[in-house]
């Protein structure tokens, strides 16, 4: 159990805010940038979840993502423009788009990946494997209590 003192301290509201998360954004996108990738990490996570599997409604992707509608929205059109993906209508809900990659989205996975796998190897620098495995099982923890 966590004592009230701790609960209070601005290392937990750090965590509260999203400052490590925010920070790995910021350097994928600097990392993405140096190899002349002209992307943000928020689009990244869609490309990322379409390589895994394609033909996703956006809500699908949202639900993936943890973001909202008009987010996602927002981020396939972008992703749109720069003729990464493209939308298609779901025979079966016509009401839904179905978001697939075009031919130079799914040529990027290669080198956007080099690059997360960097930022990621970054980020844990001086990190102990044990120390990675346990914060994955508060964190997990932390998940589950609040679903």
């Amino acid at each position: 159990m966590i004592n009230q003192d701790s609960i209070y301290s601005s290392d937990f509201y750090d965590f509260l805010t999203g400052k490590a998360s925010t920070a790995m954004s910021r350097r994928m996108q600097r990392n993405f940038k140096e190899v002349g990738i002209a992307i943000t990490a928020e689009q990244w996570s869609i490309l990322y979840n379409l390589w895994m599997e394609e033909g996703l409604t956006q809500q699908e992707l949202a639900n993936r993502t943890f973001r909202d509608k008009p987010s996602i929205t927002r981020l396939i059109n972008n992703l749109e423009k720069q003729k990464l993906v493209i939308r298609v209508n779901d025979k079966e809900d016509r009401r839904s788009n179905l978001i697939y990659l075009t031919k130079i989205g799914r040529q990027m996975k290669g080198l956007t990946m080099d690059q997360a796998t960097r930022t990621i190897q970054e980020a844990l620098e001086g990190v102990s494997r044990e120390d990675v495995e346990q914060a994955h099982k508060t964190l997990h923890r932390v998940y589950k209590n609040l679903m």
